[in-house]
C-alpha cells in the first residue's frame, strides 16, 4: 500500500505540472517541421533517420535546462538575459528572434491554407477564419483553459504514427538507418547538408526555449515539482520525435519509393500520398497538418509576445486581461494579422519561405544556447541547480555542431 501511495503521489504530481514540456515539444512538429520531415523522407528516403536519436537526446537536454531555469528563478528567459547581459544585447537578440519567428508564423498559415485546400476550401476563407479562432483562443481564454486546448491538440499527432503504419514501409531498413551513421561522402552533398541542418533547425528551435520557460513560470511550477516538470519535458521530447520519425518513414515509403523527390509544401506530400498509401493515409496526414498548423499558429505568436514583453519589461501573460497587458495582446494580434495577410498574397513563394525559416532556426539556435549555458551555470542565479558536467558537454557539443554546420552551409552557398 505504501508503494502504491508513493506512485500515486508521483502520478498526481506529474499530472499537475503536465503541459509546458509536452506542449512545447509537440508544437515543434508544426507546418514547417512537417514540410521539412516530409522533404527529408521524399528526397533521401530513410537515410536521415539517424538524426532522430541524437536530436532527441539534445532536445531533452536543452528543454530540461529551460524548465530548470524557469522553476528555480521564477523568471522567463528574456527576463534573465536582460537582467544578466543588459538591455542592448537583449534588444538585438529580440529583433533577430522576431524576424525568424515571423517567418515561422507565416509558415503555420501556409500549412493551414494547404491542408484546407486538400478538402477544397479556399485559403481566402480558411486562413482568415483560423486567424480569428487563434486570436480568440488566447485573448478570450485564461492559462488553464488555453493549456487544456493545447494538450488536446497534442494528442492528435498520433495521426502521423497511424499514417506511417498505413504507408507500408520497409521496417527493417527504417530501423537499420535509424542507428546507422551516414558515410563521410554524404557530407559532400550540399543538399544533404542543407536538409540535415533543416531537420536540426526544426527539431530544436529558438522560440521553444522562450515559450517553455515562460509557460512554466506562468503555470507557477515550484522547485518541489521540478522532477515532475523534468519528466514532462522528457516525455514530450520523446513523443514529438517519434512522430517526426513516422513522418519521415511515411514519405520515404511512398514518395521516395515512387520517385517523387521534391514537394512544394506539406499538403503536396499528403496529396501525393493518396494514390500510393490510400484514402485513410491521405486524410490522416492532411488532418494532422491542419491540427499542427492551427496549434502552432497559436503558440508561435504567443512565444514571440512573451519574449518581447519579458525583454522590455512589459506586463504579459494569458492570465492577464487586455487592459492589464495591452502591448502583449496587441503585439500578439499584429503577428497573427500580418502572418495571415502574407499568405493571402497571390503567388507568394510559400515553399522557399517555409524551408528558409527552418534553416534560420538552426543558425540562430547556437546564439540562444550560449546565453542559456552562461545563465544556467551561474551559481549566484541557480545555486545547486547549475548544470552537471555531462549536461554541459552535451549542450555545448550541440551548439558547436550546429555552428559548424551553419558555417559550412553558408560557405557552400557562397561558392556554389
Amino acid at each position: 500500500m505504501t508503494f502504491w501511495r508513493q506512485w500515486r503521489t508521483r502520478i498526481f504530481l506529474f499530472l499537475a505540472v503536465l503541459g509546458p514540456g509536452f506542449i512545447t515539444a509537440n508544437v515543434d512538429n508544426d507546418s514547417g517541421g512537417i514540410l521539412t520531415y516530409s522533404q527529408a523522407g521524399a528526397q533521401f528516403g530513410y537515410h536521415l533517420l539517424w538524426t532522430m536519436i541524437p536530436i532527441t537526446l539534445a532536445l531533452i537536454v536543452v528543454q530540461e535546462m529551460c524548465a530548470r531555469m524557469g522553476v528555480v528563478t521564477g523568471k522567463g528567459l528574456s527576463d534573465l538575459i536582460r537582467e544578466e547581459f543588459g538591455l542592448r544585447i537583449t534588444f538585438g537578440m529580440m529583433i533577430l528572434l522576431v524576424l525568424v519567428n515571423f517567418g515561422n508564423v507565416v509558415t503555420e498559415f501556409i500549412g493551414i491554407a494547404g491542408s484546407m485546400q486538400l478538402f477544397h476550401i479556399s485559403k481566402y476563407l480558411s486562413v482568415p477564419i483560423c486567424a480569428v479562432i487563434v486570436w480568440a483562443l488566447v485573448v478570450k481564454g485564461d492559462y488553464k483553459s488555453v493549456e487544456k486546448v493545447f494538450l488536446a491538440a497534442s494528442v492528435f499527432y498520433i495521426a502521423y504514427i497511424v499514417t506511417g503504419v498505413l504507408s507500408g514501409p520497409d521496417w527493417h531498413l527504417a530501423l537499420t538507418e535509424t542507428v546507422k551513421m551516414p558515410p563521410v561522402s554524404a557530407w559532400k552533398d550540399k543538399s544533404y547538408l542543407y536538409m540535415t541542418l533543416g531537420v536540426i533547425g526544426t527539431t530544436i528551435t529558438p522560440w521553444m526555449q522562450f515559450y517553455l520557460q515562460s509557460s512554466i513560470v506562468e503555470k507557477g511550477v515550484s522547485v518541489k515539482q521540478y522532477k515532475a516538470s523534468r519528466l514532462d519535458v522528457i516525455v514530450g521530447s520523446i513523443f514529438t520525435d517519434i512522430v517526426a520519425w513516422f513522418i519521415v518513414v511515411a514519405c520515404a515509403a511512398t514518395l521516395y519509393t515512387h520517385g517523387i523527390r521534391t514537394i512544394s509544401d506539406a499538403s503536396v506530400a499528403a496529396e501525393a500520398m493518396k494514390p500510393l498509401a490510400g484514402q485513410y493515409a491521405f486524410i490522416l496526414f492532411a488532418a494532422g497538418l491542419f491540427n499542427a498548423s492551427l496549434f502552432a499558429a497559436s503558440i508561435l505568436p504567443l512565444s514571440t509576445a512573451y519574449t518581447v514583453c519579458e525583454g522590455l519589461g512589459f506586463e504579459h501573460g494569458v492570465d492577464k486581461s487586455f487592459r492589464e497587458a495591452p502591448f502583449f495582446y496587441w503585439f500578439y494580434t499584429l503577428l497573427i494579422v500580418l502572418g495571415a495577410a502574407t499568405v493571402l498574397i497571390p503567388n507568394f513563394p510559400m515553399y522557399q519561405v517555409a524551408v528558409l525559416s527552418q534553416v534560420l532556426n538552426g543558425v540562430l539556435l547556437p546564439l540562444i544556447m550560449i546565453f542559456m549555458l552562461r545563465l544556467i551555470n551561474k551559481h549566484e542565479l541557480m545555486g545547486k541547480y547549475t548544470n552537471s558536467r555531462w549536461f554541459n558537454v552535451v549542450a555545448w557539443g550541440t551548439a558547436g555542431i550546429v555552428i559548424a554546420m551553419s558555417l559550412v552551409l553558408v560557405w557552400n552557398q557562397l561558392v556554389g
